[in-house]
């Protein structure tokens, strides 16, 4: 018997070529950072002021990433927006340039308006009320004891501890009775309208904040700012 091995010509199989967009459809797709954009919230006026001028900063800019990163791309725009937008300049920027967040926060804030056409919105926030979508006129006091009653929303304050927490802490104002609060909650209510009964009467106690349907109370967004690294 012999022990000669028989030797074949090993099979090769098919190499397949392929190109570098089927080796890139093959991949998963991951989503790497690219590049960067920096917005800078700074108008003619303020860059003057300090002694320079956009396109100085914007040069400035460059040339520092130039020595950075040489083979870096770079491409400057401005922002261009009516003079009288409010706001501060870094976010009329970057909703000008259509930042997605900045048009994130300025859709969520349009349906927010849409929200404050009826009923009474007590604005923590901004220090405002509105009355079926209109500002009511009411003064900083009268605010005070709105907001106090509010945040403690469902429990009754005695007369003595809106005295004590409004009134005693401000040295340039004095502080009225206890009865005098009466007086400072019936304008609170005349200006409240058909809304009034937010702010009940506890008899012999003092008064207390109730929420309606109809009644929304604006804290803030709370937002995390994205503008810091």
């Amino acid at each position: 018997m012999s022990n000669t091995a028989l030797l074949e010509r090993p099979v090769t199989a098919p190499v397949r070529v392929v190109s570098p967009a089927d080796a890139a459809a093959d991949l998963p797709a991951v989503r790497s950072p690219r590049g960067f954009a920096l917005y800078v919230g700074i108008d003619e006026i303020k860059a003057a002021s300090a002694g320079v001028s956009l396109p100085v900063l914007v040069d400035a800019l460059r040339r520092t990433l130039a020595e950075l990163a040489p083979t870096a791309e770079t491409h400057a725009t401005v922002a261009l927006a009516p003079q009288s937008a409010g706001g501060r300049d870094l976010d009329v920027v970057r909703l000008a340039l259509h930042e997605p967040g900045a048009i994130a926060r300025a859709n969520a804030a349009v349906e927010e308006e849409k929200d404050e056409e009826s009923g009474v919105v007590v604005d923590i926030s901004r220090k405002r009320v509105l009355l079926d979508g209109e500002s009511a006129s009411f003064t900083y006091k009268e605010f005070e004891l709105l907001q106090y009653l509010v945040l403690r929303e469902g429990r009754t304050i005695e007369r003595s501890e809106l005295v004590s927490a409004l009134w005693q802490a401000s040295s340039d104002e004095e502080a009225p009775g206890e009865r005098t609060i009466d007086v400072h909650v019936r304008r609170l209510r005349a200006k409240l309208g058909r809304h009034e009964d937010i702010v009940r009467t506890v008899r012999g106690v003092g008064y207390r904040f109730d929420r309606h349907a109809d009644v929304s109370i604006r804290y803030g967004h709370g937002t995390p700012s994205p503008d810091r690294f």
